[in-house]
C-alpha cells in the first residue's frame, strides 16, 4: 500500500505522541521542556487539521485513513489529559469524562460499522476536538497572569460543554443503531 501525504501526516502525528509524553513527563526536570512539548502538540494538532483538508480536497481519503486519523487524534490528546493530570494541572473527572465520552463514540461506531453503516465526525464532534486541543496548550503554557487563568478556565469549560453535547448529539442522531444491535 502507498502512503497519501494525509495518511503519512496521520502517522507523524502518531510519532509524535511519545515524544510529546516523554517531554512532558520531563516537564518538572526543566522548564524548557515545558515549551518544547507545547511545541510538538501544537505540530501534531496541526497535522490532524492539515490531513483531513488536503484528504478531502484532493480526494486522497482512504480506508487507512478513516480508521487512523481518529485514533491518532485520540492518542494525542488522551496522552496530554493524562500526562497533564499526573502532573496536577488537570481535574481527573475532565480526563474521565473526555475518555469516556470517546469509548461510547467509538462503540456507536463498532456497532454500526457491523451493520455497515459509517458515522462520520459531527461538526459537534470536530469543535470538542478543536477545543480540548487549545484546552491542553493553554493548560501546558500555564501563564500566571490573571487574564489567561481565565481564558483557561472559560475554554475548559467550554471543552467540557462540547464534551457532553457532542455526546448527546451521537446518541440521538445514532439511535437507530443501537435499536438494530
Amino acid at each position: 500500500m502507498q502512503m497519501n501525504l494525509p495518511n503519512k501526516l496521520t502517522i507523524f502525528r502518531v510519532i509524535l505522541v511519545p515524544v510529546f509524553i516523554v517531554l512532558m513527563m520531563a516537564e518538572p526536570f526543566g522548564a524548557a521542556t515545558k515549551w518544547v512539548s507545547l511545541a510538538v502538540f501544537i505540530v501534531a494538532s496541526l497535522t490532524d487539521m492539515l490531513d483531513g483538508k488536503i484528504a478531502r480536497k484532493y480526494n486522497l481519503v482512504t480506508n487507512f485513513g478513516k480508521f487512523m486519523d481518529p485514533l491518532a487524534d485520540k492518542m494525542l490528546v488522551c496522552s496530554a489529559l493524562i500526562c497533564l493530570t499526573s502532573l496536577g494541572k488537570l481535574e481527573a473527572w475532565i480526563v474521565i469524562l473526555i475518555v469516556v465520552r470517546d469509548f461510547i463514540i467509538s462503540g456507536f461506531r463498532l456497532v454500526a460499522s457491523d451493520n455497515g453503516v459509517v458515522i462520520a465526525a459531527s461538526y459537534w464532534g470536530k469543535f470538542k476536538t478543536a477545543f480540548q486541543m487549545v484546552m491542553i496548550c493553554l493548560i501546558i503554557g500555564d501563564l500566571p497572569f490573571g487574564p489567561y487563568r481565565i481564558l483557561t478556565l472559560v475554554v475548559k469549560i467550554i471543552a467540557v460543554i462540547l464534551t457532553v453535547y457532542s455526546l448527546i448529539d451521537y446518541i440521538i442522531k445514532n439511535k437507530a443503531v443501537l435499536k438494530d444491535a
